[in-house]
């Protein structure tokens, strides 16, 4: 008489795993906004089309002047070539954020500084007003 060989089933229950996958995949869309301001502004409105998210380098004015490109503080002297080093590692795309309550002076150097180093694509951030 044979003799029936049994082996041991070998089953995975991935319940578990797609359960944490969905809830890291609810976190990261919920976090994800949130990362791409870096530097707290209050951003003035304005009545424009929103643009689509894109490459590029923001640089940031907060209301007492000082400059950020991305999140690193910058003094103004070091900020053509600390722009410069930003542009080598992306696109030569600029977006200007500044707080409403930043002097028109101050961001309007930075724009001038930025077309001086030969930057036309330049972007200006606000937040879109709220119709009705």
């Amino acid at each position: 008489m044979k003799r029936k060989r049994y082996s041991a089933l070998a089953e995975i229950n991935i319940t578990n795993l797609v359960d944490v996958m969905m809830v890291l995949l609810i976190v990261f869309m919920l976090t994800a906004p949130f990362l791409q301001a870096g530097v707290r502004l209050n951003l003035p409105k304005a009545e424009a089309k929103v643009i689509e998210e894109q490459e590029g380098v923001t640089i940031s004015i907060d209301s007492q002047g000082d400059i950020f490109i991305g999140k690193e503080r910058v003094a103004w002297r070091d900020f053509a070539a600390e722009l410069r080093k930003a542009l080598d590692t992306e696109a030569p795309r600029v977006f200007l954020r500044a707080d409403k309550e930043t002097k028109y002076g101050a961001v309007m150097r930075v724009i001038a500084r930025v077309k001086m180093m030969g930057i036309e694509d330049l972007g200006l951030i606000a937040e879109q007003e709220e119709s009705g």
